[in-house]
């Protein structure tokens, strides 16, 4: 009876998943490609028993919307950045940059984002206040009771849209590109904002596949961690790369509880399909329609200021580099991924050159 647990520890990702996948449609990406971003990847992790499947991942969604004013600039930072993540992941250089760096100031870019994360959310919940602040406290009381995400997720997206269906009346259309069942090529472009959001969605990329990457592996009990850096990476580069040129969505590395299940190789592969099945029928973009996008915010806070912020922070501000971790940290809240460790990486390595230490 192991595919029953496969499959419950499955769905239970697919509904984590499926918020993200609305969050995704409300930036404008296209359902229909990233369908297939889902089947690649099932088939790469069926060929390599990798335990490490993909997904929506809320975190690089937010940053790409933050950071990409249109369409054709998201499209073209994901594009960007899945370059960037293909040349590391076929070099093998991903602990590399770690080691080079040091744990202290990448968990200190990983904290910053957890601030950022807390700052969209806090956004949204401005913008449209009766989802966004309902979504928070929703959130916020549920992970307080349950301390579990997917319970947190669900609680607080169907019940700020509920609120909103049936307070305000919502109901959006979404563009005719979003639910199209066919691929329409985004032609990419190149700009400032688009460099800069592509090495900021690679460095945020370089933290996650190595902290969710391996987290998923030790779920599995397996010593050693089973999960393979380098080809989760290249997978999901090539993933983003291919869907990214037909206007779909980034499906990045994510902590999975199927690495849990009995057969986790198995249960991943299963979420994957179930969740290319749910874009295959069209059953996002009907539900999409009665989500506004401020009912993730509840999610977006918890994820940035419980679950994200204080490991990372925990690790950045201890040992020799702390202060320099604290700068990365800070830097990445207010500007973006790229630019904190940028900082980090000068502090650290040309202020011996001069003789000071900070």
């Amino acid at each position: 009876m192991h595919w029953v647990a496969d499959l419950l520890a499955a769905i239970g990702v697919v509904l984590n998943g499926i918020p993200q996948g609305i969050m995704a449609m409300s930036l404008g990406f296209a359902i229909f490609p990233t369908m297939f971003s889902f089947i690649f990847a099932s088939a790469v992790n069926g060929a390599f028993s990798s335990v490490a499947p993909l997904s929506f991942q809320a975190e690089s969604l937010a940053l790409t919307g933050k950071l990409g004013r249109d369409l054709r600039e998201r499209t073209s930072i994901i594009l960007g950045g899945s370059i960037v993540m293909l040349l590391i992941g076929i070099t093998g250089t991903l602990t590399k940059i770690v080691d080079v760096l040091g744990n202290g100031i990448m968990a200190g870019m990983m904290a910053g984002v957890g601030i950022m994360l807390a700052k969209i959310a806090l956004g949204m919940a401005k913008t449209e206040r009766l989802t966004g602040w309902l979504s928070v406290a929703l959130a916020a009381v549920t992970y307080l009771i349950t301390k579990d995400l997917v319970w947190t997720i669900v609680v607080s997206v169907v019940g700020s849209s509920l609120a909103a269906v049936f307070i305000q009346h919502y109901r959006a259309e979404l563009p005719e590109h979003v639910t199209a069942r066919r691929f329409v090529f985004t032609k990419p472009t190149v700009n400032v904002r688009v460099v800069r959001g592509a090495l900021s969605l690679a460095c945020l990329n370089i933290g996650a596949n190595i902290s969710y990457g391996l987290i998923t592996g030790q779920m599995t009990g397996q010593k050693p961690n089973p999960v393979d850096l380098n080809l989760l990476t290249i997978t999901q580069s090539i993933a983003d790369m291919g869907t990214s040129l037909l206007g779909g969505a980034p499906v990045e590395a994510i902590i999975s509880a199927t690495a849990s299940a009995p057969e986790p190789v198995v249960a991943g592969i299963m979420m994957m399909l179930i969740m290319a099945a749910v874009l295959a029928v069209g059953w996002l973009p009907k539900l999409g329609k009665y989500v506004p996008s401020a009912s993730i915010a509840g999610f977006l806070f918890i994820l940035g200021t419980v679950v994200i912020f204080p490991v990372n922070a925990g690790v950045a501000l201890q040992g020799p580099t702390a202060t320099i971790a604290a700068i990365t940290l800070v830097i990445t809240a207010v500007a973006d991924p790229f630019a904190g460790l940028l900082a980090g990486a000068i502090l650290k390595f040309c202020l011996p050159l001069l003789g000071l230490g900070v």
